[in-house]
Order: C-alpha cells, then structure tokens, then sequence
C-alpha cells in the first residue's frame, strides 16, 4: 500500500511522491516564550512524519526554523536584567526550546536555520521580488504585490478582492492594495511591538529590535519572507512536505507560495500538511491567553512517553484537547505498552526461552500487528490505529507469558517461545520505538533519581573512609561504582560523577 497524505492545497487525499531524498520543512517557532505542548504538538507529528518516512527506506531532509527576529521577541527586552537587546531574549528561548525538543525525543533535523543567519538571503530574495514586478517600496519599506500573483489566495481557499487587510494600520497607508503584505519594513519595531512591549512593565525601557541595511535603508525583514528564504537556502526550490500548524494557512502560508513561486517560477511544496490545534481548558493553548502548559513541566510530571502516547492519540489534521480524560487514557496506554514489553523481555532472556517451543497465535498476531501498523501508517500517519495495532500485541504477548506461568505451575514444564518472542520484542522496538519514538529500555525518571541517591549516599561513605585513611576501602568503592556504569571525578570541590 502507497502512502497517502492529505493535502492542504488540493484538499484531497493524494499518493506521496518523492525523487530521492524527502524534503521536509517545518515552521519553527518564534522563541518568544517557553514552549507549551501547543507547540510540540506540531513537533511531534513531523517528527512522526520524519520517522515514517525513514522506515519506509527514504532519506530524509528535514529542516525546521528559529524565528528569532519578531515584535513578540523585542516586547520582552528589559524583562531580566541580562536581556538588554533582542538577541538576548531570542537566545534564552532558544536554549529552552532545543532543551524540549530533546527531552521529547525529537529526532535532530538536518539545520535549525536562525532569522538572524539569513539575511542577506532574504534581502536577495526581495530583491529578485522587485525586479521581477512582484514587490514595490514604498517609503522605504517594500511590499508583495498580491494582484500581481495568479492564483493569491488558493491554499486558503479565498478570493483576492474579498480579502481582509494584511499587517498593522501604519503600515496600509503606504500599500497599494490592502492585502499586499510586507516583505522589508523600514526602521526598527514598529509601533505595534512598542505597544506591546509597554504591557510587560518595563519603565521608560524602549524596544530595542535589531537592523539591517538594505537597498531600501536600514530595516527588518518581514515574517512570510523569512520562511520563504530559509527553506529555499537549504532544501531548494521545491520543497517534497511543507509541515505547519493549521493556523498558518493564512497568511503565512499562502504568502510563503505566492513570493517563492513568484521569485522561483518553482512549485514551492508538493505536499501541505497542516497540524490541528490542541485546547486546553476549552480554548485554543496560547502563551498569550495564559492556558498552556510548558513542555519541561509536563515532561517533569508525565514522562515523555506519556507525553508522546497522548499525542498519538489523536490525528494530526484534527484538534486535541487536553483533558484530564485523554491524560489518563495516554497513561493507561503506555502502561500497557511497557509491561508487557518487559514481559516479553524478560521471558526471552529467560532459560525457559526455547528453540523448538511455538506459540502459533503469539507470531500470527506479531506479523498481523505489523500490516496492521503499516497499513495504519500508510492512511495519513493514522496514529491512533497504528497505536491500537501495538496493543493487540500487547494481549498476544500476554496470553503468551500467563499460559507458559499456568503450565509451568501445573506441571512444572512449560518453555517460552524464543522466535515468538524476539520478533515481538523487535516489532514493539521497531515500530513503537523507532517509528513512535517511545522509549521502552529507557529507566523512568524516578528510577534515575534513585539511582542519583544511591550514588550521593555511595560517595558519601568513600569520603568518609577517605577521611578515617581507609584510602583502600575508598578504592574498592570507586572501583565497584566504575564496574556498574558510574564514573567518578576528585575535584576540588569534591567529587562528582556522570552515568556511562
């Protein structure tokens, strides 16, 4: 069964296609905040596109922004003491959102492109806008011309002449029609981030966002063109997937076909794939509305394959809620999942693990899961049917184990079934770890805790042996902590140690 994929462009459900290597595009996030499972929303499911993709035998390129030039950056200057310039508050949000995006298991993407780095190539890109006839300046700024592109409105399924304006009202006095958007604005911030800013109370602070020179004098790139540029720098002038969260398909989106197309005469995606929503407490998340809930404490609270079994849960193109209901159901599934994949690693490490020993329903139900799982993931990336073929093998693997302990208390001889097993072992690893991204060998959380305190309480006892000059007894447990994995390091300030 090919791949199909729901297009946003065609609103149909198409065959993906692709020649060689898969390019794909996500739409980063504008490092204004901390990150919410709002965002990772749409992290997790080009994730999840990205690992499909792999599994299927393609190479994948997958590039994702860092939009760290934005009015909603330069609000925040003045906030710490240590953000003094917009950079300073792009940098800090940055770091947090790399940190989430590794707490969640995110494979790494190709690049992380920053606004900040590609300048010049959206200035060259804006230029090529002008002197094709597609772009104007106008008091320094310049604008897209959107009568000047056949076609403007048809990813959002809108007409031109009834289109709202674009962009804030001291900018619509210099456009020549109202939905023109920009794509270079002279000086720095505009008043709407200045506005903005002054609602975070900081004093007589003013914003202080950064400037670039250009033909059309010092300025700041617009929002759409900054997409546009980045993604053509490196993945070429068509992308195979553009990933986005379902808010985007206007403007941004359709403003990233219309000046990409104009300036390439290219296609500029084959495939538009646009993530619903996730509601909390029955609004859309928003930092701004304050309903949200960061990515490090729900991963703190839940555990990153909690996190990662409620997204999947749900399919991509429609919206989630958040609720107490789906948190428990997320739960009550990976629960599931881990044991009776434990289960399954522990009998076949066991010497009751046999050569000759078939369960005839447990390697059925193994190769059923994995068509089922295929054919799950084939239809759209359906997630909660290809989630619903691994628990079937979870009952399998079950009925399995609970009939060999029923025997083996019965009559004292019973064996494992090794190949069963094994290809039960691979297809939860296969499928649920490299496809899913769930972690099933990992320790949890508490037990590294654990194993923290063990080690504290362990070196505490070394130092005392140390201090009574009972040097060898302090060597023996240096010694004993190198042998299960824990390195140590004398310091100065003492000793520390990291797991290996």
């Amino acid at each position: 069964m090919s791949l199909l994929v729901t297009d946003t462009l065609s609103d149909e459900r198409v065959e993906f296609t692709a020649d060689g290597d898969v390019t794909l595009y996500v739409c980063g996030l504008t490092v204004s905040d901390d990150p919410h499972l709002g965002h990772a929303r749409l992290w997790f499911h080009a994730d999840v596109v990205h690992r499909w993709l792999a599994h299927l035998g393609y190479g994948v390129r997958h590039v994702e922004n860092v939009t760290d030039v934005n009015e909603k950056v330069t609000a925040r200057v003045g906030e710490r003491a240590e953000w003094t310039a917009e950079r300073d508050v792009a940098e800090a949000f940055t770091a947090t959102t790399f940190g989430a995006m590794r707490g969640l298991n995110l494979l790494r993407a190709e690049v992380y492109p920053r606004v900040t780095e590609h300048v010049p190539e959206i200035v060259a890109l804006i230029e090529t806008l002008v002197e094709k006839g597609y772009a104007y300046e106008s008091n320094g700024s310049v604008y897209f011309d959107v009568t000047r592109f056949e076609g403007y409105g048809k990813l959002s399924n809108q007409d031109v002449d009834e289109l709202e304006a674009q962009g804030e009202p001291d900018e619509r006095a210099e456009k020549r029609h109202p939905a023109d958007f920009a794509l270079w604005k002279a000086d720095g911030v505009s008043e709407a981030a200045a506005r903005e800013h002054a609602k975070h109370d900081h004093g007589e602070s003013t914003p202080t966002g950064e400037t670039w020179s250009s033909p059309w004098g010092d300025g700041r790139p617009g929002w759409h063109v900054e997409c546009s540029a980045m993604s053509t720098t490196h993945l070429g002038d068509t992308l195979d997937i553009h990933m986005g969260g379902r808010d985007l398909v206007f403007p941004h989106h359709e403003n990233e076909i219309a000046q990409s197309t104009a300036a390439t005469g290219q296609e500029f995606a084959r495939h538009w794939l646009h993530v619903g929503l996730l509601s909390m407490e029955g609004e859309k998340m928003s930092s701004s509305i304050g309903n949200f809930w960061t990515v490090p404490d729900a991963l703190e609270e839940l555990g990153v394959n909690v996190v990662r079994t409620f997204y999947a849960g749900a399919a991509y193109r429609s919206d989630q809620a958040l609720t107490e209901e789906t948190i428990a159901e997320a739960e009550t599934r990976w629960d599931r999942l881990s044991r009776a994949y434990d289960r399954a690693v522990d009998a076949l490490d066991s010497v009751d693990a046999r050569t000759k020993a078939v369960d005839d329903d447990l390697r059925e139900t193994t190769a059923g899961v994995r068509e089922a799982f295929t054919a799950a993931m084939n239809d759209d990336f359906n997630l909660r049917e290809a989630t619903t073929a691994l628990l079937d093998l979870t009952d399998a693997v079950n009925r399995h184990v609970d009939g060999v302990e029923e025997v083996e208390g019965a009559e004292g001889i019973a064996a494992y079934d090794y190949r069963g097993l094994r290809e039960a072992v691979e297809t939860f690893e296969a499928l649920g770890g490299d496809v899913l991204g769930l972690q099933f060998a990992e320790p949890s959380d508490g037990d590294v805790e654990l194993a923290g305190e063990l080690v504290e309480l362990v070196l505490d006892v070394r130092e005392a042996e140390r201090e009574a000059g009972n040097y060898e007894r302090a060597d023996d447990l240096r010694d004993a902590l190198d042998a299960v994995g824990v390195a140590i390091e004398d310091g100065p300030d003492g000793a520390t140690y990291r797991f290996e």
